[in-house]
């Protein structure tokens, strides 16, 4: 079932939490960011892509009647639903003069809430009866070539794995018309719903509770679409990672494979029988490291069990931070560990951060980065890659 993705405006913060969780109630319906203001709200759509946005009247800054104009004006493909404690007539009439699709008085009961967004989500070609997979034209989109599933590994927290991972996801969609899965398989610790705005209600522990009778329309139910990315969360505790077993992620693999032209997998930084089940069945493995000796012996050890299970031909190496520690030069990364640096990532701290805090990858943020254009080759390299 496709998510209608909404950004929620109200300056008033209790309001805007109870609003959220009345939407919260409605599976559907997917709240991406929230905002105080309309300026907040314009500022936050070309990175966030909502269907809609439910917005109240009377804000600070920029009014939601007169943020209603410039979103009708500059993005027509975004429904906006206004919302007052004033329901005269007049203010009706302004605000579908404006371009609003729905005008609600608050209080708002549930169901008059729910319904309204359904009905603008689908008068606006929004049908939830359409796949996550599928066309704006609803076809299904073909499959091009061999799918891909790509692990990003990597033995030290905080070695941009997780960054690497979301980016080069959004790079795919972005490069290509096909089907683009992300999946966070760091079932304890796991950033990727952070850096890509999503606060999960249902995660991979859900759908593998499924049981085997989970298939494309089951597995389209626990994603999250960003940018073009359908994401799947890991638990949303780490205890709860105790129970997805080995046979379980092989399984779920299975099914992105499947529907998926390129998955991307972000692991632990652990090897554990989990994380063995995803190395083995992925097609390529990106072993990410940087210019410090711990990043460096731990990869080498990794690289050595790689070896030992046949899997080290499938690990390509790629050099995060290329030039933020002095002392340690990229050739002596390839000599210590006796494997060719694919591609470096260079290092910018003030968007990399940016990026994390605001929750947007940092390639939607400034596409024309060093970082963002590295970023863009290495999907490039891999999408040449036989496998």
């Amino acid at each position: 079932m496709k998510q209608i993705k909404i950004i929620l405006a109200d300056d008033n913060d209790n309001t805007r939490s109870s609003l959220k969780r009345l939407l919260e109630l409605d599976d559907a319906i997917d709240i991406v960011s929230e905002a105080r203001d309309g300026k907040e709200v314009i500022a936050q759509i070309p990175s966030m892509e909502p269907h809609i946005v439910l917005m109240d009247v009377n804000m600070p800054e920029l009014n939601g009647i007169e943020a209603t104009r410039v979103i009708n004006r500059n993005y027509p493909q975004v429904a906006v639903i206004l919302m007052s404690v004033n329901d005269e007539t007049q203010n009706f009439r302004r605000a579908m003069s404006a371009g609003a699709k729905e005008y609600l008085v608050k209080p708002i009961p549930t169901t008059e809430l729910h319904s309204a967004i359904h009905q603008v989500a689908e008068a606006h070609g929004q049908s939830l009866k359409r796949s996550a997979f599928t066309a704006p034209n609803g076809n299904v989109q073909p499959v091009i070539g061999k799918q891909k599933i790509i692990s990003m590994f990597g033995t030290k927290g905080g070695v941009g794995k997780s960054l690497v991972c979301t980016n080069l996801a959004v790079a795919a969609a972005q490069a290509t018309h096909g089907r683009v899965g992300l999946m966070d398989l760091d079932f304890q610790f796991g950033d990727v719903c952070v850096m890509m705005n999503i606060e999960p209600r249902r995660t991979i522990l859900e759908l593998l509770q499924e049981g085997d009778q989970s298939g494309k329309e089951i597995l389209e139910q626990f994603l999250y679409e960003r940018y073009g990315v359908h994401v799947l969360a890991p638990p949303n505790k780490p205890e709860l990672s105790e129970l997805i077993s080995a046979a379980g992620v092989a399984r779920i693999m299975t099914l992105f494979r499947e529907y998926c032209d390129y998955t991307f997998i972000d692991t632990s930084s652990y090897i554990d029988e989990s994380t063995l089940t995803i190395l083995e069945n992925s097609d390529i493995i990106l072993l990410v490291v940087g210019l410090d000796l711990p990043s460096i012996k731990d990869i080498k050890k990794a690289m050595d069990i790689l070896r030992s299970l046949s899997l080290l031909p499938k690990a390509r190496l790629i050099l995060n931070r290329s030039k933020s520690v002095a002392g340690i030069e990229a050739r002596d990364v390839e000599k210590a560990l006796d494997l060719p640096i694919r591609l470096q990532l260079p290092s910018d701290g003030k968007l990399v951060m940016a990026s994390v805090n605001q929750g947007v990858p940092f390639i939607k943020i400034n596409p024309r980065a060093p970082i963002s254009k590295e970023i863009i080759n290495l999907f490039r390299m891999l999408e040449k890659e036989q496998v």
